[in-house]
């Protein structure tokens, strides 16, 4: 079966173990620490887990930086055909707007912002230009729901969405990383898609399925967040979940291809 996988990143090789690294520590050690976050592992254990392509989700943890990752995703897009760039934003950077002009006409395919890591909140007015500027353009992908903070309550994905009803919003982490039940609440009525990414290694026995049939199996996309996690492993992690065979491919691959307009 085809594969998508709808969330991974990647880093420059000179620090691709730091940055993995940094992403545990961000979240208390959890993860798998024998991952790095280079090209070569990311493809390597693609390759063995049966990924055909990738979308590759930057964060600019720090304004200044912004357009050299962009870049960066640019190059990588540019040299692999299996990846899918996006580009990301930070919502404390000067040239916001051309920042996001230089996504748009580089053959990124949306945006990925991580709230809680850039430490703005997921409806600051100052994200608002964005959304008008991208809604029914192109995607964008949300880190949602940490317990820590308030920054990327599903709530303030919902006050976006009423605002801009057009925005193709993805809630990752089945719409909160640790606040899945308050997603449900306030998000099952929008528009929104889901990936499966940092979820399903926390959940029991039959909630991931249960939540999937509650918002339909065509809101959702697969999700490594590799480096976090080996692909090897979430690859079998989702493919053992009780879901039919039309279930399984509409998530592993159906839902991201049309997102991305393969």
């Amino acid at each position: 079966m085809r594969i998508i996988d709808f969330h991974v990143h990647v880093y420059p090789d000179t620090i691709a173990r730091k940055a993995a690294d940094n992403v545990r520590e961000f979240y208390d050690g959890i993860g798998n620490n024998s991952i790095d976050g280079s090209v070569e592992t990311l493809l390597q254990r693609g390759k063995q887990a049966g990924i055909a392509e990738f979308a590759i989700l930057p964060v600019a943890t720090k304004p200044e930086r912004t357009r050299h990752i962009n870049e960066f995703i640019v190059q990588q897009a540019a040299a692999h055909s299996e990846f899918y760039g996006f580009g990301t934003v930070h919502a404390d950077m000067e040239g916001l707007m051309d920042e996001v002009d230089f996504i748009q006409h580089s053959g990124l395919r949306g945006i990925k912002i991580h709230p809680d890591y850039q430490t703005f909140a997921i409806d600051d007015p100052r994200m608002f230009p964005v959304y008008e500027q991208i809604q029914g353009v192109m995607p964008i992908v949300f880190h949602m729901g940490d317990l820590r903070y308030d920054y990327s309550h599903p709530a303030r994905l919902r006050n976006v969405l009423k605002q801009f009803p057009n925005l193709q919003a993805v809630a990752a982490h089945f719409g909160g990383y640790q606040m899945r039940d308050v997603a449900r609440e306030v998000l099952t009525d929008t528009k929104c898609l889901f990936d499966t990414s940092s979820s399903l290694m926390f959940m029991e026995p039959g909630v991931a399925e249960e939540y999937i049939r509650h918002y339909g199996a065509e809101r959702f996309m697969y999700g490594t967040d590799f480096p976090m996690w080996d692909p090897v492993v979430e690859v079998e992690r989702f493919f053992n979940l009780d879901l039919t065979d039309d279930e399984k491919e509409q998530i592993a691959w159906k839902t991201a291809a049309q997102l991305l307009k393969l």
